[in-house]
């Protein structure tokens, strides 16, 4: 069975998929496995391919979902980017941008998407 953090976890990436793919995007891949870490969603956007980190929370008590990704995390995305981008090439651009979801399973989540995040 799942612990409580990995379920909202789950749930937060499912969520962030289709308030995604309602915006236009097409969602390629999640979970994908590198190396130097996970990749909560590969999707495209036209001929940008957006690499997207996933935050959810049950609630803000302790802070907003998007707070969790520090410089630290954003070192292991990009090695992790760097990784995906040697085994599937990719000509064009790329970005990444963060999705915080907020909620629980069976409530309307509050969805926020910072496009373009580590720039």
């Amino acid at each position: 069975m799942k612990r409580w953090n990995q379920r909202i976890g789950a749930w937060g990436e499912t969520v962030a998929a289709a308030h995604l793919q309602a915006q236009g995007l097409e969602v390629l891949a999640h979970n994908v496995r590198t190396p130097y870490g996970e990749l909560d969603l590969v999707a495209r956007e036209g001929q940008t391919l957006v690499f997207v980190e996933v935050k959810a929370r049950s609630n803000v008590r302790l802070g907003y979902p998007e707070e969790g990704v520090g410089a630290a995390k954003q070192q292991h995305l990009l090695a992790a980017i760097e990784a995906y981008l040697l085994d599937q090439p990719w000509a064009g651009d790329w970005r990444v941008d963060v999705v915080a979801v907020v909620g629980r399973p069976g409530e309307i989540p509050q969805v926020e998407w910072f496009r373009n995040a580590f720039s």
